[in-house]
């Protein structure tokens, strides 16, 4: 309870902070480039559903181009394809390495998300948790978390919900130290990437 309560947002604070001008310097070298492709925002800041059920302004890369179309799967989760029309060049290599979550520190830092938890959802979301679901709510959101860790985006919206609520009720400094070495792997062996399914528009 002590990590859960006290330990965990002083760890993000911490690493916020130090992680902080290494996002200032890939600020540096990836805006132009995501600028000239299209000549469109650096970022991309989306609604979503915070602790509590609060809505809050998440802050991404933008690796789409201007103005997409919000394409869904069809259980409702988001589309995820190497063939998405919607991403541009950069977008792709953004999203294949993570790159484009890093702008979240800031979220992180503003006491919106941490840097393990579930992701946070569409403020559309909202409305489809039934009760029991809703006890992954009472944690911030993270950067990264257990669907991440070990499914990235090959879990499909239901699934990612259960595991939500299976790490809600068994936070620890052991599974968040977990997660975190298993993200690492994912990340860098690439694995999970996209989830292959129907889409709707």
């Amino acid at each position: 309870m002590i990590y859960k309560n006290y330990l965990k947002r002083c760890f993000d604070i911490l690493f916020s902070i130090l992680l902080f001008p290494i996002l200032i310097l890939v600020l540096i070298f990836i805006s132009p480039i995501i600028f000239f492709s299209d000549y469109g925002s650096v970022f991309y800041i989306g609604k979503r559903v915070g602790r509590n059920g609060k809505i809050f302004k998440m802050v991404k890369f933008r690796t789409m181009i201007k103005n997409a179309p919000d394409i869904r799967l069809g259980d409702g989760s988001t589309y995820n394809s190497d063939d998405d029309p919607r991403l541009t060049k950069i977008g792709l290599i953004l999203r294949k390495t993570s790159i484009d979550e890093l702008p979240q520190i800031i979220n992180v830092l503003l006491g919106d998300m941490s840097f393990i938890g579930p992701r946070p959802d569409p403020i559309d979301w909202l409305e489809r948790y039934t009760d029991e679901e809703r006890i992954f709510l009472k944690v911030r959101p993270g950067i990264t978390g257990y669907n991440q860790a070990y499914y990235r985006n090959s879990a499909d919206g239901k699934q990612k919900i259960i595991n939500d609520v299976h790490y809600a009720k068994n936070i620890s400094f052991l599974l968040d130290i977990k997660i975190l070495i298993k993200t690492i792997e994912t990340v860098v062996l690439k694995k999970n990437i996209n989830i292959q399914k129907e889409r709707i528009e």
